[in-house]
């Protein structure tokens, strides 16, 4: 009969293994994102091709949103390779149609923000890792208020209001802290209820699952303080 200091020895193990892996796949996401975004940006040719082309750039947006489903509606039936393609898919694609970023924005600007973000995003994941207090309450009211965001983002697609997107943006930011926050923690308790001999493959479509949560919380986080720090090329 094994003792309880050794089982808690495997099972600290065992979520430090999946929240790295979740951590290490978020990375590879960004990275990826940043790479391709920069990429692109460099290259008028892609440029022309992307932004020049509104069915395209529509399609590819189109194609990102239908990844997402996929991967979050589907992945218990799939393979972990599938899930891990489709991820590394919607990460490149993400980052051709973000590259609009370093069209707009500063070089200092963008840096700086990534690195305000990226602090931001580390204390709400320890914040989310080590309170007490049950985020599902906020989890639902943060998800409630990103309906409202994206909502509002689309009627303000027509008016283009300059004060209503600063205004969107702010409780975007509100909006995303509080989701990273969240995420975490759920993050957390699914680490630590992972059942002993679960196979490999199960375990990593559950961290590419968890990669994908906190990957989008970082990056539409990023965005929201890139409208209200960044500045703008001339």
């Amino acid at each position: 009969m094994e003792s309880v200091p050794l089982k808690q020895t495997q099972t600290q193990v065992r979520v430090n293994t999946f929240i790295r892996s979740v951590y290490n796949w978020m990375a590879i996401g960004l990275g990826l994102t940043g790479f391709v975004a920069y990429y692109v940006a460099s290259t008028p040719a892609l440029q022309k091709l992307i932004f020049g082309n509104q069915l395209l750039f529509f399609g590819l947006i189109i194609g990102e949103l239908a990844l997402v489903f996929i991967i979050s509606a589907r992945i218990q039936k799939m393979q972990a390779s599938t899930a891990t393609g489709l991820f590394i898919l919607y990460s490149a694609l993400n980052g051709a149609t973000l590259s609009f970023v370093f069209l707009i924005y500063t070089a200092s600007s963008i840096t700086s923000t990534f690195f305000i973000c990226a602090a931001t995003f580390v204390a709400c994941s320890i914040y989310g890792w080590t309170t007490k207090r049950d985020l599902t309450s906020v989890g639902g009211f943060m998800t409630m208020g990103l309906i409202g965001i994206i909502i509002a983002s689309v009627v303000n697609m027509f008016f283009r209001s300059s004060a209503m997107s600063m205004i969107i943006s702010y409780i975007g930011v509100i909006v995303f802290v509080g989701l990273t926050a969240y995420d975490t923690q759920h993050l957390k308790t699914m680490a630590l209820t992972q059942p002993d001999g679960l196979e490999a493959g199960v375990v990593r479509k559950g961290a590419i699952m968890g990669a994908l949560k906190l990957y989008l919380d970082f990056i539409n986080l990023f965005l929201m303080l890139l409208r209200i720090l960044g500045g703008t090329r001339e």
